[in-house]
């Protein structure tokens, strides 16, 4: 589902609604001149910081590539990389799920550079009521299958004032080897939609196409092997039909939220 204006703010309290293509352009190309703050409950160095364009003012979570913490399935410093593939990967499909999200250059080197969405932090997944965001949930749970989602927290499910959904923290994802962990199996082993399968039908064709602009963008953020294994189980899902099932492993995140 395509958004074309974003809710995010201009400091800690003061919400803004800006169009979608504004926001962009600050966070692709303005100065990130201040850090507001560490965010402390995650695994590896996170930034609040305002970033400013045109004397205008954001704000937005930064992830340094020299604060990953090295772990022992994904290669050091590849988790900014892959916040940043999981939006293109959602822009690609015109689903809308992922903030506007650029590798760029910060106050602490080579990072993620991601939009802040506005939001409340007691609501999430385990809160929200699932009814009124089904078709937005479907477009979560085969995007997540696509892009190998080893982190799906009930957490990292947002939901802003015009009641779209949004995910974040998406470093643990197009790994190799199949790694999905989510909170989202509520449809395991259903018939996918046909309006996803067709919008899976186009992307497949684009990541057939050497010349299209968001494969070769992906070259440049996964390896040979990643990207050969993202088109793989794009064709796994258009053949079966159904929304993934659990692995024989582990298959849920901890903590859940």
């Amino acid at each position: 589902m395509s958004v074309t204006r974003v809710h995010t703010a201009r400091a800690l309290d003061e919400p803004v609604c800006i169009s979608l293509d504004e926001a962009i352009d600050i966070l692709e190309y303005g100065e990130m001149d201040d850090e507001v703050g560490l965010m402390r409950w995650g695994s590896n160095y996170t930034f609040l910081v305002n970033i400013v364009r045109a004397d205008i003012r954001i704000m937005a979570i930064y992830k340094p590539r020299k604060g990953e913490r090295p772990l022992w399935d994904f290669p050091d410093g590849t988790l900014c990389n892959r916040e940043t593939a999981a939006y293109l990967t959602s822009k690609a499909l015109g689903w809308g799920l992922v903030p506007p999200t650029f590798l760029r250059a910060g106050t602490r080197g080579i990072g993620s550079v991601q939009l802040f969405i506005d939001h409340d932090p007691e609501e999430h997944y385990y809160t929200f009521d699932k009814s009124c965001l089904s078709s937005q949930l479907e477009r979560m749970v085969i995007f997540d299958a696509i892009a190998n989602n080893a982190d799906r927290k009930g957490g990292h499910c947002l939901v802003d004032e015009d009641r779209h959904l949004w995910g974040i923290d998406h470093g643990l994802t197009f790994n190799a080897s199949e790694k999905l962990r989510t909170v989202i199996w509520d449809y395991a082993g259903m018939t996918i939609p046909a309006a996803i399968r067709a919008d899976l039908e186009i992307f497949c064709g684009r990541l057939a196409d050497d010349r299209d602009a968001y494969t070769r963008d992906m070259r440049d953020l996964l390896s040979g092997i990643e990207l050969r294994m993202l088109r793989l189980r794009v064709e796994r899902l258009l053949e079966t039909g159904h929304f993934p099932l659990p692995g024989p492993g582990p298959n849920r995140p901890w903590p859940a939220v």
